[in-house]
């Protein structure tokens, strides 16, 4: 196990950062794509004409980068690539709210007091829950969440590396699903617009389009996390021998319990102006013409920015409260911090932006899609073979390609409209990528987070390293991958919807 680690390792240290990643990608596209015209390549199929609303034969032929006209697109498209990405508002204004509540200390303490009103039979199944859904600020997740999942197991008399294994693995193993919207839906859902464009640009999905897929997966991880906890991990480590104690870690703040109140009535005030917005007939948040508030109307495609709002207001209520943002500057301070630490990510959509344009501009995606669908078609496979295969792709990558919007930005413009041309809708695409996405995150040591769990691991057992957190970890991760792919397939079998 050590010299398989140490290959993985070793491979990974090798991978380069993933701006550099995409920066080789379009290097490579540019290149192809004088390739594939030089000799002509090109394509004729089925697609939905907008101009006449009909399905109509099409041919696409493959266009080069390094003409005359694929220069000046290169050059002069750069800026409004970048800001018709629609990512990038998407997770500004998510993070305008999601970092105040961070910031003024709401989602660490709604985690610990969900643990410390947890019954001790509930205990697992709470925790589990907690870090499938912390998700929706993730940094939180992994810096509060498994730490605190720890010291409840072993407040409780429990061995702590159980609780550390719990934590991680439904913070980490379960990233892509949730009971709510995150800012990584946003992302993900324009990323597999961009994509379905390619085959038909009058068609979209919303950040609601897996809803139901996500919400039963997060109720079948919870049961499925906290039996392999207490049926597997905990008999395999038994008591707990070890001399670490908790002295009050669990324990609120007046402050903070006067914060949390504040932030409960704040939660209730912006609700009811959202409902006061949607509700009523004829109210602005509903559809125009039909009167719809799901499906296509303004409330649904407002869904990040009322995610924020709440975000927004339960954080400054809250920081109000337990007096952690006494002032608007202060409260500026935490929006300005929250944004300023996208740097990084903002940098990667930069990139990511132009490889998907330059990507779209080629027709390579479209060839690509259309020939791999022709040889498929002749093959006769089943949708849901080629499903399956797509989720071990993913898995595979996921151990050297950690992040989820950096692969999807891969996989999207290839694997969406081949399956679309099967007649898969996208919606059920993202789905798998969902469950391909996660698993693989508790294992491979090159997520960002891996040595910090490995950290944890020490203060409670002085001769853990990381063969014991793989050790730990590949229960979990193996009972995942396979169970999670089963309810899949039953999902996709039973013709059960994906989302709203």
């Amino acid at each position: 196990m050590q010299r398989i680690l140490d290959t993985v390792e070793r491979i990974g240290n090798r991978v380069p950062h993933p701006v550099m990643i995409f920066v080789y990608l379009i290097g490579l596209i540019v290149v192809l794509s004088a390739v594939f015209a030089a000799f002509g390549a090109q394509v004729t199929f089925q697609a939905y004409n907008v101009a006449t609303g009909e399905i109509e034969p099409t041919t696409v032929a493959a266009r080069s980068l390094l003409t005359i006209d694929g220069i000046r697109f290169m050059f002069t498209g750069v800026v409004p690539n970048f800001m018709g990405f629609n990512a990038v508002g998407v997770i500004i204004v998510a993070m305008v709210g999601v970092g105040v509540a961070e910031e003024a200390g709401l989602v660490k303490v709604l985690i610990r007091k969900l643990v410390i009103v947890a019954p001790a039979r509930a205990l697992t199944y709470i925790l589990t829950f907690v870090g499938i859904v912390s998700s929706i600020a993730a940094d939180a997740g992994y810096l509060v969440l498994i730490p605190l999942a720890a010291a409840a197991f072993i407040s409780v008399g429990r061995h702590p590396l159980a609780g550390l294994g719990v934590g991680f693995a439904s913070v980490a193993a379960a990233f892509l699903v949730n009971v709510m919207i995150t800012p990584v839906d946003g992302i993900l859902t324009e990323i597999t617009n961009d994509a379905i464009r390619l085959i038909n640009p009058s068609l979209t999905i919303d950040l609601a389009s897996n809803v139901w897929f996500s919400m039963g997966s997060v109720v079948m991880l919870t049961v499925l996390i906290a039996l392999v906890t207490e049926r597997i991990i905990e008999p395999r480590l038994g008591p707990y021998t070890g001399d670490y104690k908790v002295a009050g870690e669990n324990v609120l703040s007046e402050d903070e319990y006067r914060g949390l109140r504040l932030a409960g009535y704040g939660l209730l005030g912006v609700i009811a102006f959202l409902c006061l917005l949607t509700l009523p007939p004829g109210a602005p948040l509903r559809n125009a013409e039909t009167g719809a508030i799901i499906g296509n109307s303004p409330f649904m495609t407002s869904l990040i920015v009322s995610i924020a709002l709440i975000f927004l207001v339960c954080g400054i209520c809250y920081g109000r409260g337990a007096g952690t943002l006494k002032t608007t500057n202060e409260v500026m301070g935490a929006i300005q911090k929250s944004i300023g630490g996208l740097a990084g990510l903002i940098l990667l959509l930069l990139v990511i932006s132009q490889f998907i344009a330059f990507f779209n501009y080629t027709n390579m995606a479209t060839l690509a899609a259309v020939g791999m669908a022709d040889v498929l078609t002749k093959m006769s496979l089943p949708p849901l073979v080629l499903l399956m295969g797509f989720i071990v792709v993913v898995f595979i990558l996921d151990l050297v390609i950690t992040a989820a919007i950096a692969k999807w930005a891969i996989f999207a413009p290839v694997f969406v409209p081949l399956l679309m041309q099967l007649g898969v809708e996208p919606e059920v695409v993202l789905a798998a990528y969902r469950v391909g996405d996660s698993p693989m995150n508790a294992i491979t040591p090159l997520n960002a987070y891996f040595a910090m769990i490995v950290t944890f691991a020490i203060k409670y057992q002085k001769d853990a390293g990381v063969g014991t957190v793989i050790a730990l970890m590949l229960p979990y991760v193996a009972l995942i991958s396979l169970v999670w792919m089963v309810f899949f397939a039953g999902w996709f079998l039973l013709g059960l919807p994906w989302g709203l």
